[in-house]
């Protein structure tokens, strides 16, 4: 059964991230169709689960728990599934409006036993729901809601020991303002809100990586040059040298000169090295989920060009999806921003003005990452593109970025 899905990142009042929430939707699905009330096919298995079963759980939440929603069914039958992820690593997420009787009690029990944790979506108003109230270690509120402050401050009275995760958090102002409350997690759009004012200075460092950054990426670059730049670079030297002697790079013989690395790799490949190593250096002093933000919207948009019949774009795709957040890496609004990098006029129109042939993919991806599937459902309608592939390209770009992020781990513990 094909299935998309996605991980939301829950930050805690530093701007970590301590856990992700795993949100997935049947692309077969009719419109507003929630879980519930799906086939009973779906209801008897988790689809996400076999999906983690085969990629991993790390390239969805790395070594953090993942929340995973689940029905009154996985509670009653003990989550009998065929998974191989530690019981530790889940967190069980269960609707506010699950009936509650002493079936799903002895369930919850169980699962307690087996060391899962247990999450409720919603305030437990009812009666009959505050009965499961012990077996929580979590409790999702939706800031939108109209009675999201009351409910927040009655858990915080009454249930001081449960965590209070707040969903659905859309400004910077808002998280700033909620963050001082401690036992409590964080997700939203707050964290990649775009930047409309300020002039701040750049620092050096950052002055230094996007001067090279608009070399690699001028149309007809000297390699010579550009070698010259990274050999004055201690950090960039070490990391080509890791790169071109890699697995991933599959050279028989060692090399040692960044001459003789650039030679070999020619343009196309130094720029797209260079583009990802400096997009990661640039947003150190960004919360890290920025700097994966941007490469996985850079790989999935990439993946997607052939999809939209782009495939002349991919290349463009992939710029744009890797500076969509140039603005919150320099602080600047995008307009600014864009400036100090080389970029076509189609990936500038689109990041600037949102417009031109690109925003079709872009669009798409904004909706895909936070898990809007009915605009997700409409846009692949309208554009007459396959769901399951969708799906399997975001996949892919997510499993990308993790091979990525552990090579220069082991890079860096190497040095």
């Amino acid at each position: 059964m094909a299935t998309m899905i996605v991980a939301i990142p829950l930050f805690d009042k530093d701007m970590t991230v301590k856990a992700y929430r795993l949100c997935d939707h049947n692309t077969a699905a009719v419109l507003d169709t929630k879980r519930d009330f799906r086939g009973k096919t779906q209801e008897y298995y988790l689809p996400v689960l076999e999906i983690i079963n085969k990629v991993g759980i790390e390239p969805f939440a790395v070594d953090k728990p993942l929340f995973v929603d689940v029905s009154r069914f996985h509670v009653l039958t003990g989550m009998h599934v065929n998974t191989n992820i530690p019981e530790s690593k889940l967190v069980l997420t269960l609707p506010a409006n699950i009936e509650v009787d002493s079936k799903i009690l002895m369930g919850l029990e169980g699962l307690k036993d087996c060391g899962y944790s247990i999450a409720l979506d919603g305030y437990p108003g009812e009666e009959a729901t505050s009965r499961i109230m012990s077996f929580l270690d979590y409790i999702m509120l939706d800031y939108g809601d109209k009675n999201f402050y009351k409910n927040f401050e009655a858990i915080r009275k009454d249930e001081p020991n449960k965590q209070i995760i707040v969903a659905n958090l859309p400004s910077i102002e808002s998280y700033e303002k909620l963050a001082k409350v401690k036992q409590t997690l964080f997700s939203g759009t707050f964290y990649k809100n775009p930047i409309t004012s300020g002039n701040k200075e750049i620092s050096p460092l950052k002055v230094n990586a996007l001067k090279l950054m608009k070399e690699i990426n001028e149309d007809d670059f000297d390699l010579a040059t550009i070698a010259s730049t990274i050999e004055r670079d201690p950090a960039l030297s070490i990391s080509l040298l890791k790169f071109i002697n890699s697995p991933a790079v599959g050279l028989k013989s060692k090399v040692s000169s960044i001459n003789n690395a650039v030679a070999l790799l020619g343009q196309k490949e130094v720029r797209r090295w260079a583009t990802i190593t400096i997009s990661m250096g640039i947003s150190t002093d960004k919360p890290g989920e920025v700097s994966k933000l941007s490469l996985v919207r850079a790989k999935f948009a990439e993946n997607l060009a052939p999809i939209f019949e782009l495939g002349v774009f991919q290349n463009s795709l992939f710029m744009t999806g890797l500076f969509s957040i140039l603005d919150i890496i320099l602080d600047k609004p995008m307009e600014e921003a864009i400036n100090e990098v080389a970029v076509d006029r189609i990936v500038k129109e689109m990041l600037v003005k949102g417009t031109g042939s690109l925003s079709r993919v872009m669009n798409l991806i904004y909706a895909y990452e936070r898990a809007d599937w009915n605009k997700v459902s409409i846009t692949v309608m309208q554009e007459n593109i396959n769901g399951e592939q969708v799906g399997d390209a975001f996949i892919d770009a997510i499993v990308w970025y993790h091979n990525l992020l552990t090579a220069i781990d082991e890079h860096v513990s190497e040095v």
